[in-house]
């Protein structure tokens, strides 16, 4: 009587869990969709400092101008200059033969669509399992563990390291979207048949914050990476940028008449 009863209680909490997960699902999928139609600042960590740009799009695929080093604003003849930079590249963009936009907006689109895949795959390649509930900042938020899925099949060689990364999963309580992701590489893993691997010590942590209207957009991504390539050269990379102030991409004057 009392192992059915286990066995029952087992099994609704797994069924909560794919509930939860499915959920927050859906909620990452409404956010990557909407996230075009935003303009935001991206401040990134770059030798010792910091480089900030202002993100807009411009005909189909997103310009970066610069607009402050090290947290202090441009000085007048720098802005000058990236001013021409963004005048020259909406010239060029104006300008530009159907292929060419096309095969410039494709570019852009799938970048957007390999790096969602990694995420959006996170939920096939691992096993999660509620290992509490508590207050992440403002949130209050389901914690998940994630555990390699041993049947997962890699949908291409991107992918193929979630077979190798456990993680943890924060997801608001109320929304279900993302509050935090955090995912490490616990073995080897090949990537490149045998000229590559991504070996322990890569990991990778993402937060999501509001940003508009229900929709969630990133706040922090950081990544350290860990390759070793033909097996004796070792690559080390590392990425640390913020985004804020995101808001809805205003008319261009110099763009609206673009064909």
């Amino acid at each position: 009587m009392l192992l059915a009863l286990f066995t029952a209680l087992a099994a609704a909490g797994q069924e909560d869990v794919e509930a939860i997960v499915q959920r927050s699902v859906q909620a990452n999928n409404n956010d990557w969709q909407a996230a075009p139609a935003y303009s935001y600042f991206e401040r990134d960590v770059q030798g010792g400092g910091t480089r900030t740009y202002e993100v807009t799009m411009i005909l189909g695929s997103p310009y970066e101008r610069l607009v402050a080093v090290n947290g202090q604003p441009l000085m007048p003849e720098d802005q000058a200059k990236e001013q021409q930079k963004l005048e020259k590249v909406t010239a060029q963009r104006c300008g530009e033969s159907k292929q060419d936009r096309g095969e410039r907006i494709a570019k852009y689109e799938n970048e957007r669509r390999r790096d969602h895949l990694l995420m959006d795959e996170m939920t096939k390649a691992f096993s999660f399992k509620l290992v509490g509930e508590q207050r992440s900042g403002p949130f209050e938020v389901y914690v998940l563990k994630a555990t390699p899925q041993p049947a997962y099949q890699p949908a291409n060689k991107e992918t193929k390291v979630l077979t190798g990364m456990q993680g943890e999963l924060w997801i608001d309580k109320q929304t279900f979207h993302w509050v935090k992701v955090e995912a490490e590489v616990i073995h080897p893993v090949s990537i490149i048949g045998f000229l590559a691997r991504v070996e322990p010590g890569t990991r990778f942590e993402l937060e999501m914050m509001p940003a508009d209207n229900g929709i969630w957009l990133p706040e922090h991504f950081a990544m350290k990476s860990r390759a070793r390539i033909l097996f004796f050269y070792t690559s080390k990379n590392q990425e640390d940028e913020t985004y804020f102030d995101y808001h809805k991409a205003v008319r261009n004057e110099a763009v609206a008449d673009c064909k």
